[in-house]
């Protein structure tokens, strides 16, 4: 059998000749696996050359610093530029070109990031966008045809805004652990805290104003003059241990700002900026005798023109995979129900957001058919899209993309028929026993306000 050979790749003599944007094999952490990876940064400490790799097709919360040991050198794949020939390789130039990659601060500097430079350079261009989006409002004001607004999209939204500038920078986590509470937590991705946290083996963060700071003492003195046992704002939702929170960006923007951050060292999908005006927060908590502890939260935009229900929606990695999740989507669309719309969340959606909304879309759906009962004897179920939307406030689009998923709508003498099978029935009935707990509406006590009043901001 002929193998294949990438003209790309060279066997490298030296770990010395790689550079930032080789692809290369790399032992993943914990397995014998030789994964495909890229190095994004070299730092040499000591005489000890470390690699900051990303695994290629793998999420970037995998991405981590190996040593020499871990890299195959048989088979590199050297980053081309400008048509020149690849460092090291003397071959002519291959056909297929892999773009550069700009240097990364951390190889020419042993600066620390700085993520105040990021969070200024993002807040700019949230400045500039606002400034260009009222010159088109200004233009479309006069006589004549409006102007055509940029293909760029709808403008960005969200406390952490859905543009994410792949650079150097924020690809790489900046932070090794956190405190939260009695749980330590390994961040998944880069998140904007000062300079001089990033550097720090631990950073300690209050479970209660999320207030963080640089060292175990700190923190005490903090707590002894902290005297939050819950995120301020107010308890809209007690249903035994879970409450639900209601948070004004604007009225607690410093609790808002470090949630942000907070939430941004586990969600890569996302830009944040300091601009929480705007929206509302929703914090899921749990009660013991110490306080109310935060599992979770989802923003929401107080104005959003196109019925977001969800900005940005976490669960904190020690709550995962308790079913919490799917507490926080219900709760959103809850909301919704209270409002007399449809939602949906704002898109792109993390790979663990989307697993955890189209199987939300999935039971809901599935169990509105099931309850639906035929009008008449000898007479088929009956119910439309748009009552499907109605009943559970999903918007049309997430109900016929989630029937298709499902493989659930069949085209049949010219009208389109839902047919559920025997093993979606039992699928639908085994998920629905686990899901111990869930939304209980009565336990809601909200009004929906009408924000495009401005003295309510």
């Amino acid at each position: 059998m002929i193998e294949e050979h990438d003209e790309r790749e060279t066997i490298c003599d030296s770990v010395n000749s790689l550079i930032e944007g080789c692809r290369l094999p790399v032992r993943m952490n914990g397995t014998q696996d030789w994964p495909l990876a890229e190095i994004i940064s070299i730092k040499d400490g000591e005489g000890v050359k470390e690699y900051y790799i990303h695994y290629v097709d793998f999420n970037k919360r995998l991405d981590e610093w190996v040593s020499e040991d871990c890299l195959d050198t048989r088979k590199v794949q050297f980053p081309q530029r400008d048509g020149a020939t690849a460092p090291g390789t003397g071959a002519a130039t291959p056909k297929k070109q892999v773009p550069s990659r700009p240097q990364s601060p951390s190889s020419v500097s042993s600066e620390p990031v700085n993520g105040s430079v990021v969070l200024q350079a993002a807040l700019q261009k949230k400045i500039n966008r606002k400034r260009k989006a009222n010159f088109i409002e200004n233009d479309d004001s006069q006589d004549g045809p409006p102007q055509q607004q940029s293909s760029a999209g709808p403008r960005p939204t969200g406390s952490l805004v859905s543009h994410h500038h792949d650079d150097v920078v924020t690809r790489m986590k900046n932070i090794d652990l956190i405190e939260l509470g009695k749980h330590r937590i390994k961040p998944w991705y880069f998140s904007p805290y000062p300079p001089e946290m990033v550097n720090l083996s631990c950073i300690y963060i209050c479970e209660f104003c999320l207030k963080y700071r640089k060292s175990r003492k700190c923190l005490e003195r903090h707590l002894a003059k902290c005297n939050l046992r819950h995120p301020p704002g107010n308890e809209i939702y007690r249903n035994g241990s879970i409450s639900f929170f209601e948070i004004d960006g604007r009225k607690n923007k410093s609790y808002a700002q470090n949630l942000c951050l907070l939430a941004k060292l586990f969600l890569d999908h996302k830009t944040l900026y300091y601009d929480t005006d705007p929206f509302l927060f929703y914090v899921m908590t749990e009660f013991d005798n110490r306080g109310f502890h935060i599992v979770g939260y989802f923003s929401k935009e107080k104005e959003s023109t196109e019925d977001y229900n969800v900005a940005c929606i976490l669960t904190m990695p020690q709550y995962q995979r308790m079913g919490y999740g799917k507490l926080l989507i219900e709760f959103s669309y809850e909301l919704s129900k209270h409002e007399g719309k449809t939602g949906s969340p704002e898109k792109p959606l993390s790979d663990l957001g989307l697993l955890s909304y189209r199987s939300y879309w999935a039971h809901t759906i599935l169990e509105i058919l099931l309850n639906t009962k035929p009008q008449g004897e000898n007479e088929k179920p009956q119910i439309t899209i748009g009552e499907i939307c109605d009943i559970t406030s999903i918007k049309k689009e997430d109900v016929i993309s989630t029937l298709q998923n499902l493989n659930l709508i069949n085209y049949y003498k010219g009208q389109y028929i839902i047919t559920i099978n025997s093993e979606t029935i039992k699928e639908h009935t085994d998920a629905m026993q686990k899901r111990k707990t869930r939304i209980d509406s009565r336990c809601l006590h909200w009004s929906a306000k009408d924000w495009s009043i401005r003295a309510k901001w």
